[in-house]
């Protein structure tokens, strides 16, 4: 007896990780992929059904997911696999939720939102580490300042990348950073704007990265002026002012498969013992006319908040009784979602 989730890309470095959890927890999930062997040694292990399918085709994967009620979706690069698996979850009626921290995705997703409607079913990307903290922190500053119109977020994390993470940077590498200015996103050169900043353990120096909340903490504030930050050392900025200058080469076919190359031979992703010692801070800054509102919470290594967020998201929505159509996290959840998640602190606005 399954409780009708899927997850799409369980014998990857995270989806394994959240197939674990969720099965640890009794929600006795299908575990599915396009890798029969992989896929089937991990279902056989953990007592799962599976099933094995591919990304070709919407009509065959909305058949794959006869019987899904909400899919977690967790096979990058998601710039690829998110509109396929969209459309099928549309014709299936299933519940789409992913782990992607990339802005085409969200805005795909939010592209979706009619449909979504129609179907009955909630359109959610971004339900892990990339953009839960930060939405949370989005929505609760927004409570706080409702008059805001400018939004700075970010996150110091010293862990290390999994594969799939470290070849979707990659895959951005060559386009630039990301901002959100009157409303609509832009795209800067890397390195070009910085500010300093107190995620929580000291100031440092910070610089604009293209993360998801670019997107999504629109959606879930209307707030018009989007920023969001790591720190970086003087080196660090240093060479990413450096390699946008040689963005064409960046996005060349050869550069680009010399680059994941040297990916897949690395780990596949931090260590328990890793994990467990890097948590991560997490900040934002909301500004209007005459105020500035600061907020910050810190929480588990972003694996394992990926981990956590996403099954009990999976499970909110197996719940049923929530409003159809493209939703974030933060407006599903509530703000004080991330507070609830294990190792997390509580959220301190200043």
């Amino acid at each position: 007896m399954t409780s009708g989730l899927l997850i799409y890309g369980a014998n990857g470095y995270t989806g394994e990780m959240i197939a674990r959890a969720a099965t640890a927890q009794g929600l006795a999930p299908v575990l599915a992929g396009r890798s029969a062997g992989p896929i089937e040694s991990l279902a056989r292990e953990l007592g799962c059904k599976s099933r094995v399918f591919g990304l070709d085709d919407a009509t065959t994967v909305a058949a794959a997911l006869a019987g899904s009620r909400v899919v977690l979706h967790c096979a990058g690069p998601f710039s690829a696999t998110a509109g396929p698996m969209m459309a099928a979850c549309l014709a299936a009626r299933a519940h789409y939720t992913d782990i992607t921290g990339e802005i085409e995705v969200f805005e795909l997703g939010f592209r979706q939102d009619a449909a979504a409607r129609q179907a009955g079913i909630v359109v959610c990307p971004g339900v892990g580490f990339d953009v839960v903290p930060t939405d949370c922190i989005a929505l609760t500053l927004k409570q706080a300042l409702p008059d805001a119109t400018h939004l700075a977020l970010g996150f110091d994390s010293r862990s290390g990348f999994s594969r799939g993470t470290a070849s979707t940077s990659v895959e951005g590498l060559g386009h630039g950073s990301r901002v959100r200015e009157g409303g609509v996103i832009r795209r800067i050169p890397l390195g070009a704007r910085t500010r300093r900043a107190n995620f929580g353990a000291g100031e440092k120096q910070a610089a604009a990265i293209p993360w998801g909340d670019v997107s999504t903490a629109y959606r879930t504030t209307g707030i018009p002026n989007i920023e969001v930050y790591v720190p970086v050392s003087p080196r660090a900025l240093s060479n990413l002012r450096r390699l946008g200058k040689f963005g064409w080469l960046l996005r060349s076919g050869p550069a680009q498969s010399f680059l994941k190359w040297r990916i897949r031979k690395g780990d596949a992703g931090p260590s328990a013992d890793e994990r467990e010692k890097t948590p991560v801070f997490v900040w934002g800054e909301a500004r209007s006319a005459g105020r500035t509102v600061t907020a910050r919470v810190r929480v588990s290594n972003g694996y394992t908040v990926t981990t956590d967020a996403s099954i009990a998201i999976a499970r909110r929505l197996l719940e049923g009784g929530v409003s159809p159509g493209f939703t974030t996290p933060a407006r599903l959840m509530g703000a004080d979602f991330v507070t609830t998640l294990p190792g997390a602190t509580k959220i301190t606005v200043e």
